[in-house]
């Protein structure tokens, strides 16, 4: 799934993982460290590693995170690995459900 992505749709991938991670205003150490094995298995390192654990601090910006920058042939990578970041803390707040369903919507 993660193989045709290009650097730059890998890098936009982990913006929209980390700003998922951020809806509820705290980035749990579940979450952290599902970032980070998507960092690994996207084989992400020096520079744009660090960039992404830079949002795990700071979320990205919301002009980042825009739908219409997700090329159609990768949504459904897209939707999947959002809907495993919510999940990964164990616990769905409804904002974060509301934003999923939003991208959800915004990426059909």
């Amino acid at each position: 799934m993660f193989d045709a992505l290009s650097r730059d749709e890998r890098l936009l991938l982990l913006r929209f993982a980390c700003a998922f991670a951020w809806t509820d205003l705290e980035v749990t150490a579940r979450e952290r460290a599902f970032v980070r094995r998507l960092v690994e298995r996207l084989e992400l390192i020096g520079d744009e590693a660090e960039e992404v654990e830079g949002w795990l601090d700071v979320a990205p910006s919301p002009g980042d995170v825009d739908a219409a920058k997700v090329p159609v042939e990768h949504r459904r990578a897209f939707v999947e690995t959002v809907r495993a970041i919510i999940y990964a803390d164990g616990k769905v707040d409804p904002e974060e459900r509301q934003q999923f369903e939003r991208l959800k919507a915004a990426l059909a």
